[in-house]
């Protein structure tokens, strides 16, 4: 903001923004800039890989794969050891083989709401957003980064609350907080997105940081590779059956 400009003018132009604008027409703004409605949810399976730095000199590499519906898998791979999260629609399970465990486990509970969370939003949170019983409000414009944005904030059905920041001149996300309980702790994760590109009709942001709100860093992910309606086979999703006591583990 600038100096000098007096705080009723501030209220006077929020207001007057806010007011330009409803919630409808700037969620179907921010579709149509991503690709569309209809090209969003006529994509059937996705696969991205890319990197995964996690501070201190530590980076892995990753694999995200989803198929509709609601079928995700992700993949990281540190010094030759492959962890896996997935849920297959109904199950959610994950391999660590960091600490010396190499079976297929239940995810924990916190974990698998945020994988079944992210399974119903294949799409984003703003696809179809009344049908699925969500609520989005606008919270009127701010500045990003020097970058002017409307602010709304998302409230899915499942109670998890986000605030996104969509760019005023090109209504791609900029910004998002989500909230959510984890360990029965209210934690708040900030993601920032950007370098936006075009795969198959649809922006991708190849780069995406999130960090734990107060963090001055956290995790970043940098895009590779993007492909849309790639061939996957569903068993990929599904949770293995432990290997009997005595067999070698499989090579990653």
């Amino acid at each position: 903001m600038k100096p000098g400009v007096t705080l009723c003018a501030v209220l006077f132009l929020g207001a007057a923004s806010a007011a330009s604008q409803t919630v409808d027409e700037i969620v179907a703004k921010n579709l149509a800039a991503r690709g569309g409605a209809e090209r969003l949810k006529g994509t059937r399976s996705a696969r991205m890989t890319g990197t995964l730095s996690m501070g201190a000199g530590k980076d892995a590499e990753f694999v995200f794969e989803f198929r509709k519906p609601r079928m995700i898998r992700q993949e990281f791979t540190v010094q030759g050891l492959t962890g896996i999260t997935a849920f297959d629609g109904r199950t959610g399970w994950q391999v660590m083989p960091f600490g010396g465990k190499s079976d297929p486990e239940p995810l924990p509970l916190d974990d698998l709401k945020e994988l079944e969370e992210q399974a119903e939003n294949l799409d984003g949170d703003l696809v179809d957003w009344k049908a699925k019983e969500s609520r989005v409000e606008l919270l009127g414009r701010e500045t990003v980064d020097g970058t002017e944005a409307w602010k709304l904030r998302i409230t899915l059905k499942s109670g998890t609350e986000k605030t996104v920041w969509l760019d005023a001149a090109t209504f791609l996300e900029l910004r998002g907080i989500s909230r959510r309980k984890i360990d029965g702790k209210d934690v708040e994760t900030v993601t920032t997105l950007r370098d936006y590109r075009d795969v198959s009709g649809i922006k991708v942001p190849f780069f995406m940081e999130s960090r734990a709100n107060g963090q001055a860093s956290g995790q970043a992910v940098v895009f590779l590779t993007v492909e849309f309606d790639v061939p996957i086979d569903a068993a990929r999703f599904r949770m293995p059956v432990a290997r009997p006591a005595g067999t070698p583990p499989p090579k990653p």
